[in-house]
Formats: C-alpha cells, sequence, structure tokens
C-alpha cells in the first residue's frame, strides 16, 4: 500500500471516529491537509518602499539581508502532499500566514500534517486539545483532531466569531520567529454559513502584526551558513545581531510591500488582528479613510497586547486607496505599514 493511500485511509478512519461522537445535525468535520514548508521568504520584495516611492531604507551593519530561510505553513490538496491549494488572488495578502481553519462551534477539525521541513514540526491551536498531539519528525506525516467546544467559541460579549492562533508546539517563541503560525476562526452555531464562515460578515481578513526576529528563529543557523543569504558571513557575534536581524512587518511584508486588502464599499469585513507573544509584540493598528466597531465602540484604531487577538467590524464608505499601520512611531518607522483598497 502506498504511503499517500494510507495516509488517507488514517485520516478517513480519525473522521469516521470524530463523526460517531457529534451529532449529524448539529456537527461538521472540517478537514486540511496542511505541511510545514521550507521557502526562502523576502520582507520586502521588489525593494521598493511602496508608501514613501523611493527605496526602502538601508539596512542596519549586521542585518544578514532581507531574505531568509523560513518554515511556513501552506495547504495541499490531498493527503499525496503533491500538489500546492491554491490561495486566491483576494487572499494574497496573507503572506506568510498559514492557511485559514474555521470551524463552528460542535465541529471537529480534522488536519493530515506532513513535515517536509528539516526541523521537527507540528500544529498547536490555542484554546483547543489536540488528540493526539505532540511535535512530529522531518519526512513524517501525522493527523490531529480538535473539537471545538463551546469554550473555542464566541462569548456573550463578542461577536459572531472569534479567531485562534495556530502554531508549532516545539518552541513557541522560535517557531513563530520561524514563520509557523497561522489563524483558526470559529463561529457561534446558528450564525454560521456553510462553509463555517459568519453569515452577517462578507469578507474576512486576518492580518498578523509581529516582529520577526531572526536571531531567535530556529534556522538561524542554516541562514548563518548560507552564501546566498548571508553573503558578508556575519555570525552570531555580530555587533547588535538580535536587534538588527529584527522586522517589524504584517503579514511578513515591510515598508508597504505586502500585497493590498480589496475591499468593497459597504461590504461587511471582519479584520482578525492576530499578534504574537515577542517581547516588543504589542501593536496599535491604524486604518486611514475608514472606521470600524471594535467592543461595541466605534474608532480607527486601537491596542492589541503580546499574544493577543482582536476581533475589529468594517463597513467601508470611503473609495480609495488608505494607509494600514501600527502606529506606535518606532514600529511604523521600522516599516510595519501596508496599504487597503475600498473599491466602488
Amino acid at each position: 500500500m502506498s504511503s499517500a493511500r494510507a495516509a488517507t485511509i488514517a485520516l478517513a478512519l480519525a473522521l469516521l471516529i470524530a463523526a460517531m461522537c457529534l451529532s449529524p445535525a448539529e456537527a461538521a468535520v472540517r478537514s486540511y491537509f496542511i505541511a510545514a514548508d521550507e521557502v526562502v521568504w523576502n520582507y520586502a520584495p521588489g525593494g521598493q518602499d511602496q508608501i514613501s516611492g523611493g527605496r526602502v531604507p538601508p539596512l542596519p551593519p549586521s542585518a544578514l539581508g532581507w531574505r531568509f530561510r523560513k518554515v511556513i505553513y501552506r495547504a495541499y490538496t490531498d493527503a499525496s502532499f503533491t500538489t500546492l491549494a491554491s490561495r486566491p488572488a483576494s487572499d494574497a495578502y496573507q503572506g506568510l500566514l498559514g492557511p485559514t481553519m474555521r470551524a463552528v462551534v460542535g465541529d471537529t477539525i480534522a488536519v493530515r500534517f506532513k513535515n517536509n521541513s528539516r526541523l521537527p514540526a507540528g500544529i498547536a491551536v490555542a484554546g483547543l486539545s489536540a488528540s493526539p498531539s505532540g511535535a512530529v519528525a522531518p519526512g513524517a506525516n501525522h493527523t490531529y483532531t480538535w473539537h471545538v467546544t463551546a469554550s473555542a467559541g464566541p462569548g456573550a460579549m463578542d461577536g459572531t466569531s472569534v479567531a485562534w492562533r495556530y502554531h508549532c508546539p516545539v518552541d513557541e517563541n522560535r517557531d513563530e520567529n520561524t514563520g509557523m503560525i497561522g489563524t483558526v476562526i470559529v463561529t457561534r452555531r446558528g450564525s454560521a454559513k456553510a462553509d463555517g464562515s459568519p453569515s452577517d460578515v462578507d469578507r474576512e481578513v486576518p492580518v498578523l502584526f509581529t516582529e520577526m526576529n531572526e536571531s531567535q528563529s530556529r534556522l538561524v543557523d542554516a541562514n548563518i551558513a548560507d552564501p546566498a543569504i548571508n553573503p558578508r558571513h556575519l555570525g552570531h557575534r555580530a555587533p547588535n545581531f538580535v536587534d538588527d536581524n529584527a522586522f517589524f512587518a504584517i503579514d511578513g511584508y515591510s515598508y508597504g510591500t505586502m500585497p493590498m486588502v480589496t475591499v468593497r464599499e459597504g461590504e461587511r469585513t471582519r479584520w482578525y488582528v492576530i499578534v504574537t507573544r515577542s517581547g516588543f509584540d504589542a501593536h496599535v493598528p491604524h486604518w486611514h479613510g475608514e472606521t470600524l466597531l471594535q467592543n461595541g465602540m466605534r474608532t480607527d484604531a486601537f491596542q492589541v497586547q503580546v499574544d493577543e487577538i482582536a476581533v475589529a467590524d468594517m463597513v467601508p464608505d470611503n473609495p480609495g486607496i488608505w494607509l494600514f499601520h501600527c502606529h506606535i512611531h518606532g514600529h511604523l518607522a521600522a516599516g510595519m505599514e501596508a496599504r487597503f483598497k475600498v473599491v466602488p
């Protein structure tokens, strides 16, 4: 029996067991094929500051460059892991973020996972417990299942959906700096479309605000050793190596290089602002040209603390191209800025 066929059978058995534990009238099993893939990531593709119109600022003396080897989560079409699932052009802005998983309270999420990287890796979801859990050796496969209980869904003061981070369970801070992070959206039962998305929302936009510190990546030694990444042959002992290899980015892009989020005038748009647990990761996302409702209050900016996800709803009414950035001056100056577009 081929390994792909065995993987498919294993996933089918997991889905069957999960389905037997659920009421068919109330719950679904939502399956995904996700791998940890090694890629070369560029924080400023093209080298052009899309906000100022000039070149991106020169890097500090001990920065290796703009490009780094990273491990990110990517979706595949089936358990053979031979064909990447297509990401819609409208979601190109998501960059480093892994594929969005979603569920309705009472559902089960089943993930067939393959570790294509050189590192032990896996998936854990904040707010949910997997069975079985744990990391996976390089080259190996594993099936995770999560039952989405009411405690993982929206509370009395939430809207119709909330979001959780998924990440690697090996060394969470270093794993996130390596690139392994994604989003799970959970919708209140009775308030969901067939695909699990909230019925009172037309468009969902998850965005990751983070300081990615490449000195804390689990691939830092591989990046140092690669002359294509580190042509000046810098090392850990270079002055200010830690600070000089930190990048303030939105979805892995700095200085406006993130592909623009495009929304339509009048489109009910829900933003999920994800912040990691890096020491400098408290941010103030600010949308120019539009306002949002966050925790029932009208605003165009709000603070998101370390290791938090904030949810805010926008109904755009001002067509144009608008700035979207962190309002903390040092973060903005370091390139934590992007653009979004409202079309009539």
